[in-house]
């Protein structure tokens, strides 16, 4: 598959999922990328640095243009770390760790962002409000409790399948549930 049609189809599914999203500016959506599932390959086999680019280029703008923060998440061999700016790490108060992704630790996807971000750090962890998983990298780990399966009209970014989610806040109580303390004026 060409990178522009590549890049095109990455355009129309993260335009889709911004617009029918409810993210604020702020906000970190978490991306899991499996270049080599893109291409074609197996998932850690055959990582390719033209799709990171490829992709980073059409997701940076997008998410700057809404104000959204991206964390672009590692394989396994770095334990599924984290690129993110500094100002995300400050704001959110991560956990630095210190190594350099690169294709054959990290991937071709964080490698990629953590040479061209203006100022990338490694965090061990995050808990971001969404999430693009390309490829099934397994970014669960780094959604807040609820996350909500968010399905689009663009289902594969090349020959990746493409997976997303969005997270809630976790709903408590329920019927039987008291907000206020019985005999008491409430002041919700």
């Amino acid at each position: 598959m060409e990178l522009t049609e590549i890049g095109q189809q990455m355009r129309e599914a993260f335009s889709e999922y911004l617009s029918t999203s409810d993210f604020h500016p702020g906000q970190i959506i978490v991306i899991g990328c499996s270049t080599s599932e893109v291409h074609g390959g197996q998932i850690g086999k055959d990582s390719q640095p033209q799709v990171a680019e490829t992709l980073y280029e059409v997701l940076a703008p997008m998410a700057e243009e809404k104000g959204l923060y991206l964390a672009f998440q590692c394989c396994e061999h770095l334990n599924r770390a984290l690129v993110v700016d500094r100002e995300v790490m400050e704001k959110y108060n991560l956990t630095e760790v210190s190594v350099v992704p690169h294709i054959h630790a990290g991937g071709s996807m964080a490698s990629f962002a953590y040479r061209h971000k203006k100022d990338a750090v490694m965090v061990e962890s995050i808990q971001a409000h969404g999430g693009l998983d390309i490829g099934e990298t397994l970014i669960g780990m780094h959604l807040r409790p609820v996350a909500v399966p968010k399905r689009l009209q663009v289902r594969f970014i090349g020959n990746a399948r493409l997976n997303t989610a969005v997270c809630r806040p976790k709903l408590i109580g329920g019927e039987r549930a008291k907000y206020c303390v019985e005999d008491t004026v409430c002041n919700m």
